[in-house]
């Protein structure tokens, strides 16, 4: 079907099936669904007609081949034009096969991996009968209260901008039409989500717009200008406007300003939360905020199909708006092949072989394995096969470390850590015991860790959250680990045994009483599913940990939100002439985290150069060359991550006191060393001005050059203003 027969296609529906069009229902409504018929409570109260869901455009939460088949063949019957449903699901880190959240993935620092586990991802989802994903998620994350961190890859906008572009490639790859065992890809959430007040989800969002474009818009454009499909709202606002209800941002920056033209989705009822929000008086009001504001697929609420109709009639939406958003819907119905075959690459035999193949299982391992962190190390670690090992805490023998949005992952086909870590040792070097819950302990689960522990030579203690700790509506005030974790930690100190902690959580935590006890930490996070067997590797030295933080950890939860590419104050707490009370600081607790962005230990050590750079003034035309030597000092193979930061001296407006511009990988063998070589340009020095102008500044500016962001070496060098001058009468 081509374009002239999409319009008239859409000029042979009614005003009614149009608007359905721009309905999204769960699969609970349609004949062929496991759930069909379960219509009870707040879907009831819908009051979704026969006719409705007949015409509807879009199903939410639906996969498995033989459902979507049975479900698209009973709305094709029942359809009066034969227009097929777009199958939609949140396929976040995985479909079957389960990758470590975002969070951890962000923490390899390894694109070509991140596409790696979306297209593995795709590719499940799409023999299961899914179309589209409700990912990747470019929200920009400071606050590890949020629940939803997990599902970010972290707080600096170049990097989470381009694993944005890589996990759109891998949804769609390059011919998303031609390619079956792709999916299109739906960036979320727009905007600013990552920054609801107090870490609370659904909450309040107030930032500025320069503000808003300098941090929080880069990934968002970055995966629409990889090609991504669609775009969700957030639920917050911004500058007082519901996103769902906001014509400037959807409209005029999104729509105008951007060109994005394709489907702009709700988020789960957020049309209809413009009453409780207090913008709309009512769903009709709700239905022409949204409308106008640019929304087509009204996800689970009702105002459109309800409300429209007569807002049309009555002059009060032109139905130009309808026809636009329905035509979007069927050119990606289209861009699928739906018209011609309906199902597209949902097949029940072929799903068999691929779901879950052992292929997809090593490249999750392999991801899982590059996400850990060791975040320290006095010496325990790596383990040796002869050690006699007290594997304990509630997360040694769980399979809950999936993690959220883990839909079709199953706990029971998870690697757990003692089925890994006896298949590597063998049963008579490992003892196993629970020693707590998540959140409380007993004194037989106490007395059965003791005895464990000390019948052992090392302790491996499996601490985190429950995956209802964090995600949606996962918010804690209350970041560190639950009290009876810490307290089985502090029992077990009492032992003199050395202790390696392995961490199981969606979040950095606030690690008081845990990073000073433990003698080692390796941040799992939710490794997916194969976990236990990559953090085996990991902890017998099988693989060496090449993690880095892509999210700071706090002091204490009262720093937060805590982030490295901070402004320095007019006071700031190392300032030569200031008071030494009178500046920005706490007076109980340092300024900066306890591990800072970019962090992260190896069973090597590396030593840095200082940064040779090729000259001292940058022009438009004379990039800066930077290289840096980098010696593996250790005594095994590693991989380390080098980074380059700038600070711009003196901005129109202030500037952080270190920005990421690039980052190489470098392994090297012990004793090796490599020159590691940049390129900065002064396109990498423009930043949003108080006018909102995209340019940079004349002037002082210093580079950084280290394995984190914490630790750098730096050289100084100018920006010839000819260039900036040069540079501004082009853009103008």
């Amino acid at each position: 079907m081509d374009d002239r027969q999409l319009v008239i296609l859409l000029n042979q529906m009614t005003l009614e099936e149009k608007i359905a069009q721009l309905q999204q229902l769960a699969a609970n409504f349609y004949e062929g669904a496991e759930s069909g018929g379960q219509i009870t409570g707040p879907m009831e109260a819908m009051g979704m007609t026969d006719q409705m869901i007949e015409s509807s455009g879009s199903v939410l939460g639906l996969a498995g081949a033989e459902q979507v088949i049975a479900v698209q063949k009973a709305h094709l019957r029942k359809n009066r034009l034969g227009i097929p449903l777009l199958m939609m699901a949140d396929i976040v880190h995985g479909f079957k096969t389960i990758f470590p959240v975002p969070l951890a993935i962000g923490c390899s620092w390894d694109l070509e991996e991140a596409e790696r586990s979306a297209a593995v991802a795709a590719k499940e989802a799409a023999v299961s009968g899914v179309h589209v994903t409700y990912a990747p998620m470019a929200d920009l994350v400071r606050d590890p209260r949020w629940g939803r961190v997990m599902e970010s890859t972290g707080e600096d906008p170049h990097l989470n901008s381009l694993f944005a572009r890589a996990f759109v490639r891998g949804f769609q790859g390059s011919d998303l039409a031609g390619d079956k065992d792709r999916v299109a890809a739906c960036i979320k959430h727009f905007a600013a989500y990552g920054l609801s007040e107090a870490g609370r989800d659904y909450n309040s969002v107030d930032l500025s717009e320069r503000h808003m474009r300098e941090y929080y818009l880069p990934a968002y454009r970055a995966a629409l200008d990889e090609g991504c499909e669609m775009v969700m709202t957030s639920f917050n606002t911004i500058d007082g406007i519901p996103a769902s209800g906001n014509v400037k941002l959807l409209r005029e920056l999104l729509r105008e300003e951007w060109g994005f033209d394709g489907i702009l989705i709700s988020d789960w009822g957020a049309v209809k939360e413009l009453i409780p929000h207090g913008v709309a008086e009512d769903e009709a009001e709700a239905a022409l905020k949204a409308i106008r504001a640019g929304v087509d697929i009204e996800m689970m609420t009702a105002c459109y199909v309800h409300q429209l109709p007569a807002l049309v009639r009555d002059g009060l939406v032109d139905e130009k708006l309808i026809d636009e958003s329905v035509l979007r819907i069927l050119k990606l119905k289209q861009k699928l092949g739906l018209f011609e075959n309906p199902y597209r690459a949902a097949d029940p035999e072929a799903e068999r072989e691929v779901v879950f193949c052992e292929e997809h299982r090593t490249a999750a391992r392999e991801l899982a394995v590059k996400s850990s962190v060791l975040l320290k190390n006095d010496g325990v670690l790596p383990l040796s096969g002869d050690q006699k090992v007290a594997l304990i805490g509630p997360f040694a023998r769980s399979g809950d470390i999936l993690g959220p949005w883990s839909w079709t992952g199953s706990m029971e086909d998870a690697v757990k850590l003692e089925t890994a870590m006896t298949a590597r040792i063998g049963a008579d070097h490992i003892t196993v015991a629970e020693g707590s819950g998540i959140e409380t302990m007993t004194e037989e689960q106490w007395q059965e860790a003791e005895a464990a522990a000390l019948a052992a030579d090392v302790i491996v203690l499996a601490l985190g959250e429950s995956s209802e700790m964090s995600g949606e509506a996962g918010s804690r005030a209350d970041i560190r680990l639950p009290e009876a974790q810490r307290e089985l930690l502090l029992r077990l100190k009492a032992l003199d045994k050395p202790i390696a902690v392995v961490l199981f959580n969606g979040r950095p935590l606030d690690l008081g009483g845990v990073y000073e006890t433990a003698d080692a930490i390796l941040e799992a996070w939710f490794p997916g599913s194969e976990g236990g067997a990559a953090i085996t590797s990991l902890l017998y030295g099988d693989e060496n940990p090449s993690g880095r933080l892509s999210m700071s950890f706090p002091v204490s939860v009262g720093q937060i939100p805590v982030y490295y590419n901070h402004f320095n104050t007019g006071r700031p707490v190392d300032s030569p002439d200031a008071d030494g009370r009178y500046v920005s600081q706490y007076l109980d607790i340092p300024n900066e985290p306890l591990l800072p962005f970019g962090y992260g230990l190896s069973y090597t050590t590396f030593t840095y150069s200082e940064p040779v750079v090729s000259s001292g003034i940058m022009s438009q035309d004379q990039p800066l060359k930077v290289s840096v030597t980098v010696t593996n000092t250790g005594t095994v193979a590693g991989q380390d991550i080098v980074q380059l930061y700038i600070r711009d001296i003196s901005g129109e407006v202030v500037r952080p006191v270190k920005e990421l511009k690039d980052f190489a990988k470098v392994s090297l063998l012990p004793g090796e060393s490599r020159e590691v070589h940049f390129t900065l340009t002064e396109e990498q020095l423009r930043y949003h001005h108080s006018d909102l102008s995209f340019v940079s500044d004349p002037g002082q500016f210093q580079l950084f050059v280290g394995p984190n962001s914490r630790d750098v070496k730096s050289h100084s060098f100018r920006l010839e203003k000819a260039a900036v001058e040069n540079i501004r009468h082009v853009l103008s």
